[in-house]
């Protein structure tokens, strides 16, 4: 047995494991026949999967990452432009415009999205939403539902304003900037590749197609 085999499964077997919901459950010709954790940390879980689907009624086996359901929050500023901030993303190598967001931690706080969602737009651009604005919900979106069953809830939050205490990102963050965009400028970024985070191109998507942009 290898290392890090090894080690994922002292990690499992001492309960020090992601805390995440179960969004996915088996319904409509769905039905899992095993279920083994191959890894599991504080931040993802990789399982080998035996089940069977609708199409296919012979057990077959499938690698499945679990991670922690996110918020992304797509902040509108009064005179309609929409806040972006810059983030470092290791797995790219690259620093990237994108909407603010993060994991949910805790799903037992109420409201545990909207209130996730605040929260990340507080701490990565250093705004908050304006006394009398609303937060409305966009729906979810798979970001790549081949490997994982990880889920992004979307939220408008408008209109939003600078907060009083600035940034706080997370330590393990590297944020370098937080700009408005007019709608030209957002949509030049998109056409041009700029923008290419999913979240981010999902949420904007979401937006258009529901009139709100």
């Amino acid at each position: 047995m290898g290392k890090g085999f090894a080690a994922a499964r002292r990690v499992c077997e001492t309960g020090r494991r992601m805390a995440f919901h179960h969004f996915i459950q088996d319904d409509d010709g769905w039905q899992t026949h095993a279920d083994e954790t191959l890894f599991a940390n504080p931040y993802l879980e990789v399982h080998r999967v035996t089940v069977t689907s609708p199409t296919r009624v012979q057990p077959f086996t499938w690698t499945v990452t679990h991670r922690k359901a996110a918020v992304v929050v797509v902040p509108e500023m009064a005179d309609g432009r929409l806040l972006l901030v810059r983030q470092e993303r290791v797995p790219i190598r690259a620093t990237i415009w994108e909407f603010p967001a993060g994991q949910i931690d805790d799903h037992a706080e109420a409201d545990a999205i909207r209130a996730t969602g605040l929260r990340e737009l507080r701490e990565e651009s250093g705004h908050e939403l304006a006394v009398g604005g609303e937060v409305v919900p966009l729906g979810h979106f798979f970001p790549s539902c081949g490997f994982t069953d990880e889920h992004s809830h979307l939220l408008l939050a408008r209109p939003v304003v600078p907060g009083a205490q600035g940034r706080a990102p997370d330590a393990s963050e590297a944020i370098t900037e937080c700009r408005a965009f007019s709608r030209e400028e957002f949509r030049g970024m998109i056409a041009s590749g700029e923008i290419r985070d999913a979240n981010t191109l999902a949420a904007f998507a979401r937006l258009v197609a529901m009139g709100l942009w």
